[in-house]
C-alpha cells in the first residue's frame, strides 16, 4: 500500500460523514521541513499547496485544496509548502479513509 493516498474533491456528504469540519486546523507558511508519521493522519486541505516526498524513494505527491489525504503510519517524508497551507487533520482513522 502507498504510504500517501489522495482522494480528490470528495463530496460534501463524504466530508460531513467523516466530521471534517470538527477536526483540528493546522497552518504552515511557505517552508520546507521533515515530518515522520508514527500514526496515520487524515487531512483535508482548505488552502495552499504542498509537495510531500517520501524519504524511502517514493514519488513526490502534490496536494492542493479539496484533497482528502491519508498519511499512513510509518511514512517518513519531506514537506515543501509552496503556498501558505491551511488544513483540517485527524488521527481518528488508523487505517486512513
Amino acid at each position: 500500500m502507498s504510504k500517501i493516498t489522495v482522494e480528490h474533491n470528495p463530496s460534501q456528504e463524504r466530508l460531513d460523514a467523516l466530521g471534517v469540519s470538527k477536526w483540528e486546523t493546522w497552518e504552515a507558511e511557505v517552508s520546507k521541513f521533515p515530518i515522520d508519521f508514527d500514526e496515520t493522519e487524515v487531512a483535508y486541505v482548505l488552502e495552499g499547496e504542498i509537495i510531500v516526498t517520501p524519504r524511502d524513494g517514493g514519488e513526490p505527491v502534490t496536494i492542493v485544496p479539496g484533497d482528502l489525504v491519508s498519511f499512513h503510519a510509518g511514512l517518513n517524508s519531506d514537506w515543501e509548502v509552496t503556498k501558505r497551507l491551511r488544513k483540517h487533520w485527524s488521527y481518528d482513522f488508523p487505517d486512513g479513509v
